[in-house]
């Protein structure tokens, strides 16, 4: 995925009074003439027995669904609708991995979805989340439906490869044009990969029976079967991954192994092994990292207790107002890159919530300016523009204006996110946590509050009280600084990022931020920090700062972070035989990187798919600063 992503390049034909997209790049049209919705439903709803295995979910069942080709749609939505009928009334949950290099320009997809009338709520929901065209992941989610999506965009050989393996794909849609057409994404490294991501029980289907596609899978031990196709079409086909029918054979079960690909993963992915119920979990920690992960295991129904010494949002996450501003990489880059892929996932993430509003963040080029500014030219239209004059305050330095960007009010989305049924708060300070075999038992000094499923430590700088051989996370001090402005207020939909950042907190303060301080862990609010602030501003709008009361008159909040010496989060265990996962080191992008590291988090925990490439998770692991890791034993002690 080294390359800027391609929109597809569509023409349209007039079937029986229906515009049919034609893709340009392969000569081949999106969906059948003879009605695309019924023969999605023909080949890969029923070819994978889709009604029945979804209607017969078990409660807190993850079903998963994998697709070569997300063109219009069409076949997602079709899978959605019928979900919305079959579905039981449980927690099972249905996702779907799709893959696509040549997105279709939003405007194209409302004009295709148009077609089908029948599916028009759904499409709308479904546009109204689709992605930028920039390469990577992209989740989307719709938490009251029980559904959510991961749309990568690039190419399927670049992306198989990088999905990480946290569940199996439970039936494959293997959909693209024609093999004539496209014959790259039915080549064996990619029919590799979708086996990798699969396991026994695994079912695929596609309209195509064309002989690279049945030996490829043939060749990976997929059973096939040439069942009767569309219409005027005579065959189509479907596939199962069968377990070995001689299990007591060991040398015909080798020579069954031995016969697949070196890359392919045949144990039992965790998926499988889970335990199909309402998880119980624990966070130690209620700033943002607690706070996202608390939502997103509640929203899939499980019950979530945090605990914190204080209050919520009482530490770094605290401040009257976060800034979602990301310094985005060369678009080549953006497949891999946290903070963009974090930035996509976070505007998604907190437009449904009250306490977030969208705006637009001045990104001030004090430095590399053409190199900053040439990003402008490198993203798709309507993400970045390059601006030599700023329009709200005189400088003497050109910026990139980042279009989509966001506040959020920390205190109106805890409210928020505490609201939830399933997440309770108890104010306590937990001395120890300890892996039993009832679960993972949390600690009071010496009462036991309760037993667990899984305990997630999130808890800045103090995660190293409850691990021994802890990522080291540096304390940073920093201080926001908020005057009344009043007789010069700025736009409430812009800010403005000079090293420091400015932006309007309610229409009579300006929020002013922040001081830096690495290796200091003091919270007092000090006036020097106030006059760090002030001397920010001056050095880029000097004449606007000039007016601005004096800095004795500010008020402002100090707080300490907690930063990773590679400046990524620790996510994930430290020790393979416990359930106590750890969740800090988000530095000053807490709010930007926690939404997408409680997504990774919640896939590592409960055996979903991943919304991240395996080098990014990799580099969040929180053992990747050492071999091997053991947690302190007084703490982790099996009980009985």
């Amino acid at each position: 995925m080294s390359n800027a992503i391609q929109t597809a390049d569509l023409d349209w034909q007039l079937v029986d009074g229906i515009n049919v997209p034609v893709s340009k790049q392969f000569g081949d049209i999106y969906f059948s003439k003879d009605n695309g919705l019924l023969e999605t439903r023909h080949v890969f709803l029923n070819g994978n027995d889709l009604p029945t295995r979804l209607e017969n979910l078990k409660d807190f069942e993850y079903f998963c669904v994998g697709e070569t080709g997300f063109g219009t749609g069409l076949n997602i939505l079709a899978l959605w609708q019928l979900w919305q009928q079959v579905r039981p009334h449980n927690h099972s949950h249905l996702h779907v991995i799709s893959v696509e290099k040549f997105p279709l320009k939003k405007e194209d997809l409302i004009q295709a979805l148009n077609v089908w009338p029948e599916l028009r709520d759904l499409s709308s929901q479904l546009i109204e989340q689709y992605p930028l065209p920039i390469a990577g992941c992209h989740r989307l989610t719709f938490a009251k439906e029980r559904f959510s999506i991961d749309l990568w965009l690039g190419d399927a050989h670049d992306i198989f490869p990088i999905i990480e393996k946290t569940c199996s794909v439970n039936a494959w849609f293997l959909d693209g044009f024609a093999p004539s057409c496209n014959p790259d994404i039915w080549e064996q490294q990619v029919l590799n990969n979708i086996v990798r991501l699969s396991d026994i029980g695994t079912t695929f289907s596609s309209f195509s029976v064309a002989g690279v596609l049945k030996r490829g899978l043939k060749q990976n031990g997929i059973s096939i079967s040439r069942p009767r196709g569309f219409k005027h079409k005579r065959e189509m086909l479907k596939g199962i991954w069968e377990a070995p029918k001689t299990i007591n054979k060991l040398e015909e079960v080798s020579e069954q192994i031995t016969n697949l690909p070196s890359n392919l993963d045949v144990t039992d992915s965790k998926n499988n092994k889970s335990e199909f119920k309402q998880r119980q979990i624990a966070i130690i920690g209620a700033g943002i990292a607690g706070l996202s992960s608390a939502w997103a295991f509640s929203n899939r129904g499980h019950k979530v207790t945090i605990y914190d010494q204080s209050a919520p949002l009482s530490g770094g996450s605290g401040n009257p107002l976060a800034l979602l501003n990301p310094k985005l990489c060369p678009i080549e880059q953006s497949s891999e890159h946290l903070m963009t892929l974090a930035w996509q996932h976070a505007i998604r993430h907190y437009q449904f919530f009250k306490a977030f509003r969208p705006i637009q963040v001045n990104q001030i080029a004090l430095k590399n300016a053409d190199e900053l500014l040439d990003l402008a030219n490198q993203y798709p239209q309507n993400v970045l523009t390059a601006q030599i004059k700023n329009e709200e305050l005189t400088t003497e330095y050109s910026s990139l204006n980042l279009l989509q960007a966001g506040a959020v009010s920390p205190h109106q989305l805890r409210d928020q996110i505490l609201d939830h049924a399933l997440i309770d708060f108890e104010q306590a300070k937990i001395t120890r946590i300890n892996q039993t075999e009832n679960g993972v038992a949390v600690w009071s000094n010496d009462e036991l509050l309760n037993r667990y499923d899984h305990v997630i430590v999130c808890s800045a700088r103090n995660n190293a009280d409850f691990f021994e051989n802890h990522p080291v996370l540096k304390p940073i001090r920093g201080q926001v600084s908020w005057v009344n402005n009043e007789n010069q207020p700025l736009p409430m939909h812009q800010a403005q990022s000079y090293g420091g950042y400015c932006m309007q907190l309610g229409t009579q303060h300006l929020v002013l931020g922040a001081s830096f301080y690495p290796n200091r862990d003091d919270s007092d609010v000090l006036l020097e920090d106030h006059v760090h602030n002030y001397d920010l501003i001056h050095s880029v709008f000097p004449e606007y700062a000039k007016n601005l009361a004096d800095v004795s008159t500010w008020q402002g909040r100090a707080s300490v972070r907690a930063q990773s010496q590679d400046y990524f989060p620790v996510l994930g265990k430290l020790n393979s035989e416990d359930e106590i996962y750890s969740f800090a080191g988000l530095g000053s992008k807490g709010f930007l990187f926690a939404p997408l590291c409680s997504e990774i988090l919640t896939a590592q925990i409960l055996g979903e798919a991943c919304p991240a490439p395996s080098d990014l998770v990799k580099k969040l692991s929180a053992t990747r600063f050492q071999k091997k890791v053991k947690i302190k034993k007084p703490y982790f002690k099996p009980q009985p």
